[in-house]
């Protein structure tokens, strides 16, 4: 067993001071180092343009912009290199698990990826335009699942990685969502107006206990109602990988622990628990789970935990919101690996 961590990261102020601090932050981090050593064994299979990118981000995300320039500042490196690394727009996610159940008043999702790409952070941000949000970041400014003040709620889901269009990831997409929606029905129109790099379900709920999975490619988004969402399309048939084997056992095991999977510390035991179905340990194939979170809406609360058969850590949002500070600086947990992490590790010489 592997031990990790998650570092807790509070902050209230503005876009560019964040960026500032989070730079600041990284300067000498081996998680920077890993970073930019990944492009001196291979070379992006993309191309960004600043200009094209800052016009993007103009449009559905001023303020995120801001706090890329903050970055900018504060690590002292060219735009294109901030973008290339965090800035999310035109860039390839890899292929990943995860699995997603929704309840009246909670929505459940393990995260499963990479130990490689997992950063360790566990953010929250209250800014002085947008949405304050809870959730762990991916590539420092992405979220790959939160909450935001209004309960609304944001977990995706991959699909694949054919016929990749110019726009946002994944994670950053999620983290637009969590800032500039309060609603299911706003999240739905922004998925469908905003321009997709790749192919993921959104899945979103809110203090209201509707949920849509939200099915977006560069070519299409279309929505349906469901409660549970793994790695395949239900409408876009046409868009599915050709194995989807493992996708289709992980919603069986969720269908068929329906009583589990409609109470939310249940639902957490299902999905967090080890040789229930859920929880994966494929991490040399990017689908192995480093997370479990948890989301309560209405009690504006999370639970998260790293690696399985953990009781999760409790963040209370609400309490937070009105300007009291969390109690857990960090989250510790484990995991059956011997895969080297984006945080702790050096990963590139």
């Amino acid at each position: 067993m592997r031990q990790i961590h998650s570092e807790v990261v509070e902050f209230r102020g503005s876009h560019y001071d964040y960026g500032m601090m989070q730079g600041n932050a990284l300067k000498e981090s081996i998680t920077l180092h890993n970073r930019r050593g990944q492009w001196k064994s291979k070379r992006p299979r993309f191309v960004i343009d600043p200009a094209e990118a800052q016009a993007a981000f103009n449009e559905y995300a001023p303020n995120l912009w801001e706090e890329l320039k903050g970055l900018e500042e504060s690590l002292e490196l060219p735009i294109d290199e901030v973008l290339r690394d965090f800035g999310g727009y035109r860039i390839d996610a890899p292929p990943s698990g995860c699995s997603i159940v929704s309840g009246e008043d909670f929505l459940v999702r393990n995260y499963d990826f990479h130990p490689q790409t997992y950063e360790g952070r566990f953010c929250l941000f209250q800014p002085e335009e947008g949405n304050a949000i809870i959730g762990p970041s991916q590539r420092i400014l992405g979220r790959m699942d939160g909450m935001n003040e209004h309960g609304l709620v944001m977990g995706y889901n991959f699909m694949h990685r054919k016929n990749p269009g110019d726009g946002f990831v994944c994670y950053m997409i999620g983290r637009i969502i969590l800032e500039s929606c309060s609603s299911i029905e706003e999240a739905v129109a922004l998925v469908k107006d905003i321009p997709h790099r790749g192919s993921f379900s959104y899945v979103v709920t809110d203090k209201s206990g509707a949920t849509k999975v939200i099915e977006a490619t560069p070519r299409k988004v279309a929505v349906r109602d469901a409660m549970a969402c793994t790695n395949h399309f239900e409408i876009q048939h046409h868009e599915n990988r050709n194995y989807l084997k493992d996708s289709h056992e992980r919603l069986s095991v969720i269908e068929q622990n329906a009583e589990d999977a409609a109470e939310a510390y249940r639902a957490y035991r299902l999905f967090n628990d080890t040789g229930r179905g859920l929880f994966s340990n494929l991490y040399k194939s990017w689908a192995g789970t480093i997370h479990t979170s948890v989301y309560l809406p209405k009690e504006q609360e999370v639970w998260f935990a790293l690696g399985g058969d953990q009781e999760p850590e409790v963040f209370k949002f609400g309490e937070w919101l009105a300007g009291k500070p969390v109690r857990n600086q960090s989250v510790h947990g484990q995991i059956d690996t011997g895969i080297g992490f984006a945080h702790t590790d050096a990963l590139f010489k």
